[in-house]
């Protein structure tokens, strides 16, 4: 059986696994479908994160902060409509597709999110 850390570990490094891919990739076109599938991966981990663990449950106190930052991204970013909307447009234009890309990103690291996921998946 599945320990409740354990469960969140794998949550949190599929969200890692996402974030390294759209570090990675080298924009080509077509890429902003692929853009837009880890950025919605990402979303849905983070939403079940929110929803479906209880803090309290987890051993490290950290998870709370980490889930506060979690509510901050989900409440301040909206990527998904940006992308819907500029893909008829744009989506052969390497250099919007890639600030798209960066934009995603910026939005991962901010207030240290990523960082804070490494932290906690070290600790759990």
């Amino acid at each position: 059986m599945v320990s409740y850390n354990d469960h969140l570990k794998k949550i949190l490094s599929q969200i890692l696994d996402s974030h390294k891919n759209l570090k990675d990739m080298q924009v080509k076109p077509g890429d902003l479908e692929s853009i837009k599938k880890e950025m919605l991966k990402i979303n849905g981990f983070i939403k079940v994160s929110t929803n479906n663990i209880d803090e309290y449950t987890i051993s490290v106190s950290d998870f709370k902060k980490l889930k506060s930052k979690f509510n901050h991204y989900l409440e301040n970013y909206f990527f998904e409509k940006e992308i819907d909307t500029m893909a008829p447009l744009y989506s052969n234009d390497m250099d919007r597709v890639d600030n798209m890309r960066f934009k995603i990103i910026e939005a991962l690291e901010d207030k240290k999110m990523i960082d804070s996921i490494e932290d906690l998946i070290d600790r759990l």
